[in-house]
This record gives structure tokens, C-alpha cells and sequence, in this order.
């Protein structure tokens, strides 16, 4: 599989740069700076990163560029252009000129093909360090109004840099620039797609898995969903897929995801430990106990229903990408990844090997592979929901009075959404049930009752999040809907909170 590898000297884009490469159909991996693959065929090419580090640091990242310059092509964005004139004997020094944000690229008299049908000129600078003197054999082909380099090229050993970010939003042609290194310098042929990374992942699992049985934790998610469904499509009744209710559900969630579980033909073990997981928090009221008590009991409970099935090799996980770069970090070999799952310490306790069939892919790619395997788009277009569940969505202890307070009142919320053509515009939706009562009236009656709060928020990633400006005779509407339909609730607050400082959770 043709592939661009990405050196990660700690950006805050590199994620990004893999997004925009992936984007324009070709694969795409990151690796930390000091734990590099090896170059072999299916590598086209190599991106060198920014970094928060400036390259004239005493111990400043740095990479084994002998062994990538004039093997493959090279781009270096920001720090990895400095690297770049650095290890060609060039000069870059500290520059009283600072450049952050919007700038003016200029191109010079020597055509580039990286800029082949760039037509816009904005570009986003983020640097404090400049480029002073190019090596022998290098040509600027861009500035800026207040520096002399913002782009160069060295042709003959294939070796480009962008003193900017293409990467970002800002920069308008970024892409463009981006697909003419990937197209007609390092001759990708852009054919990675859903379908093609769902028909060489079936292929690799059937020879990685053979006849032998793999057992895997369902949570009705988009990542665990489509991971099965792969799994499924390579083994077939081989795979034995455990979904648990454990009480702190959506209502109806329970039975409503079983049913799409049945219409997608997967080995389904449905397990009602509502019981379990409600005397296991009976007196907590702390957020991290409340979790590790949750986690603690589906650990014991999955223990359990995969003892029962005889000769189980391997353990079924929903991991994708970012999880897996998240922990490499660019601080250590990539040998130190850590697994990332939901069951705890269940692969060395029952002495399992691990299979994660999503953990080449971003998000967006698994929603994008989940249309492809014609699972229904209410299972693959779900907001987030965590682990937990309704558990961190109670504040303060929890009872089963509580939880069907929530999830009544949730499901009036999610369900107005959808009415109203609000759901498919939020990247998240909640309503959290406060741990505090307050006075109201109901006809002629004082009442005591329950808060919740409603939360909706945007983002791409998870790790920013504004707040959704709901109509207001939305909320107005959904509040009174709640209020007259569910018993134990006089209140309804709207979230106005972005993350950061807030979370997205409350909990």
C-alpha cells in the first residue's frame, strides 16, 4: 500500500497534515521523529513536521535526514523546512520578526510545481525563527512581506520546505499545494478509499485470524460497530461479540441497538447487568469512583460471559488512530504505544492477543468505512456518548430513580433534535441531571424537584468544543415538554459553556 510517512517533531497540526493527505486518497502515518520506519517501496514520500521546539535549541528534535535525503521525496513544513537548510549547511537564526497568523505569500520568478493552480495567496504563518541563507543548490520560490524565504526547492535531491502551515484551514490553497507534492513529486497514485482499506483489512484479517475465535466488547458505537462488522465479514461465526446494559444507557437503547446488531448478522451476546452495575455504585458519588467502579464491574462481567466460550484466542478492540499516536507521543520509540481499549487488563488476564481492525483510521474515515458496509447511518452518525455512560451525566450518587429521570428526559431532547433538523449540526448533545432540588409550582402544588441541564455543543475533534446557539423557542419548547412529561424535574437550564475552560462532559 502506497503511503506518506509523516516524522512528528510535536506539532499541534500533525494530526492535521495526515487528515489533509488522507483526504486527497492517500495513506498516510505518523511517526515519532526518533522511531522511524523503514523506506521501503510503499513509501512515496515524507512530511516533515512543525514543532514547538525552536532548531537552534541545544537539544532541539532532530531526525536521521541522511537517511531520507535523495532516497524520497521531502517536505518540510516550518521546522522541518529549517531542518531541512539546516542539514544542508544553510543558516536560520532567531528573527526579531515574529510571524503568527495570516500572511501574504509572494512567489518568485522560478516556477514551482508545488505551486501548479495555487491561485489564492493567503497563507498561516506560525514562527519566530527564519530562515537567513539557503544552501547551494536551492532556490526561494516564495516570500512573504516580512521575510526573504517562505518557500524554497532543491530539485535535484527532491527536497522541498513551506516556512507556513498548508496544512490549516488559513492557508486557502494549502491542499492544493499538498496534492501537487503527493500527485506529480512523489507520483502517488491516490487510490486509497473506504472500499479499498475495507477490502485489504477483510483480506490481512483472514490471514492474520484463520480459523481461530476472537471475543469483543460491543458498546452500540460507530468505532466497536464497524470493527465488528469487519471482523465479521473475515471469520464470520468465528467472532463472539458481548454487548452489556449496564443500566446507564439512552432509554431503550438496550433493545433498539440489538435490533441493528441482528440486522447486521453479528454473533451477539446481549447481557442485562443493570443489577451489577447498581449495587457496584450504591453510596459513590465521586466522578473518578463512579468510573473505576463502572469499569471495575464490565471487566468482571465480560470475564465472565467469555469464559464460556471455549478456545478464544483473541480479544476484539474498537481502537482508532488517534489513540494509538496520542500515546506514542514524540518523546519515545514507537515500541511504547500503549493499547487502548475499554476491558481493562482482560488480554493479559486471559491471556488473549489483541486485534484492532480500526486502528489505521481516524474518526471520520470509520464513519465514512461504516457507509461503505451499509451499516444504518442512526448507529454510524450517533453523537459521542461515553463509556460510562448516563453514570457521569448524573452528578453526585446514583439510583435507578435518577437514571430513569435522565433517560426520559434525554430521549425528549434527542428526539426534539432530530424533529427539528438540529441533530445532524452538533458534534455532541447531553442532558445532565444537577444533584441539587429546587422550589417550583405546578397548578396550585409547591413542588421539590430535580435540574437538568441540556448541553450542545460543536466541534471536529473533541478537543475544542463551542457551544450550539439553540433557537430559543426550541429550548423553550423542549423545556416545557420535559417539565409536563417528566416526573421529578421543575427546571431546565441551557449550557453556555466551551471547552476550554469547561468540558464537554460535566463529569
Amino acid at each position: 500500500m502506497e503511503k506518506i510517512i509523516i516524522v512528528d517533531f510535536g506539532s499541534q497540526f500533525t494530526q492535521l497534515i495526515a487528515r489533509k493527505i488522507r483526504e486527497l486518497n492517500v495513506y498516510s502515518e505518523i511517526h515519532p521523529y526518533d522511531a522511524l520506519p523503514e523506506l521501503n517501496k510503499d513509501v512515496k514520500g515524507i512530511v516533515l513536521s512543525g514543532s514547538p521546539f525552536s532548531t537552534l535549541e541545544q537539544d532541539a528534535p532532530s531526525a536521521k535526514l541522511d537517511q531520507m535525503v535523495g532516497i524520497k521525496p521531502i517536505l518540510g513544513l516550518c521546522y522541518g523546512a529549517q531542518l531541512l537548510v539546516l542539514h544542508d549547511h544553510g543558516k536560520v537564526q532567531q528573527s526579531h520578526i515574529r510571524e503568527y497568523g495570516r500572511a501574504r505569500l509572494v512567489k518568485t520568478a522560478i516556477k514551482s510545481i508545488l505551486f501548479k493552480q495555487v491561485k489564492q495567496n493567503q497563507i498561516w504563518m506560525s514562527h519566530s525563527d527564519t530562515i537567513l541563507e539557503l544552501p547551494e543548490g536551492y532556490d526561494i520560490i516564495a516570500r512573504t512581506d516580512d521575510i526573504p524565504v517562505a518557500a524554497f526547492q532543491q530539485k535535484e535531491k527532491h527536497i522541498y520546505g513551506f516556512q507556513y502551515h498548508p496544512e490549516v484551514y488559513h492557508t486557502t490553497d494549502g491542499k492544493q499545494m499538498l496534492q501537487n507534492f503527493l500527485r506529480d513529486i512523489c507520483g502517488c497514485s491516490q487510490d486509497w478509499t473506504p472500499a479499498h482499506y475495507i477490502d485489504s483489512t477483510i483480506t490481512e484479517l483472514k490471514e492474520k485470524l484463520g480459523n481461530d475465535k476472537v471475543v469483543m466488547g460491543l458498546s452500540g458505537g460507530v468505532d466497536s460497530t464497524v470493527a465488528a462488522s469487519l471482523l465479521h465479514r473475515a471469520i464470520h461465526k468465528n467472532l463472539y461479540c458481548i454487548f452489556v446494559d449496564n443500566g446507564l444507557l439512552r432509554k431503550n437503547e438496550f433493545s433498539e441497538v440489538i435490533e441493528t446488531y441482528k440486522q447486521l448478522d453479528l454473533n451477539v451476546i446481549a447481557v442485562d447487568a443493570k443489577e451489577e452495575f447498581y449495587k457496584a455504585l450504591e453510596g459513590i458519588s465521586l466522578p473518578e469512583e463512579k468510573r473505576k467502579a463502572i469499569g471495575k464491574t464490565f471487566i468482571d462481567v465480560f470475564e465472565r460471559e467469555a469464559k464460556k466460550i471455549e478456545s478464544v484466542s483473541w480479544l476484539g478492540q474498537g481502537t482508532i488512530y488517534p489513540d494509538v499516536i496520542e500515546s506514542a507521543g514524540t518523546s519515545g520509540p514507537a515500541a511504547t504505544i500503549k493499547s487502548h481499549h475499554n476491558v481493562g487488563g482482560l488480554p493479559e488476564k486471559m491471556s488473549l492477543k489483541i486485534v484492532e481492525p480500526l486502528r489505521l483510521l481516524f474518526k471520520d474515515e470509520v464513519r465514512k468505512v461504516a457507509a461503505q458496509l451499509d451499516i444504518p447511518k442512526q448507529m454510524y452518525n450517533r453523537h459521542p456518548f461515553p463509556g460510562p455512560g448516563l453514570g457521569i451525566r448524573i452528578l453526585g450518587e446514583i439510583s435507578v430513580e435518577k437514571v430513569q429521570i435522565l433517560q426520559d428526559a434525554d430521549r425528549i431532547y434527542i428526539d426534539e433534535m432530530k424533529k427539528e433538523g438540529l441533530y445532524d449540526k452538533i458534534w455532541q448533545a447531553a442532558t445532565i441531571l444537577l444533584p441539587v432540588k429546587s422550589v417550583g409550582v405546578m397548578g396550585d402544588e409547591r413542588t421539590y424537584e430535580f435540574t437538568v441541564v441540556l448541553r450542545a455543543v460543536t466541534s471536529t475533534d473533541g478537543m475544542t468544543a463551542d457551544w450550539y446557539p439553540m433557537p430559543h423557542d426550541f429550548l423553550a419548547s423542549v423545556s416545557a415538554k420535559i417539565i409536563n412529561s417528566v416526573k421529578g424535574i421543575n427546571r431546565v437550564v441551557y449550557d453556555i459553556s466551551s471547552k476550554p475552560p469547561a468540558t464537554i462532559e460535566w463529569e
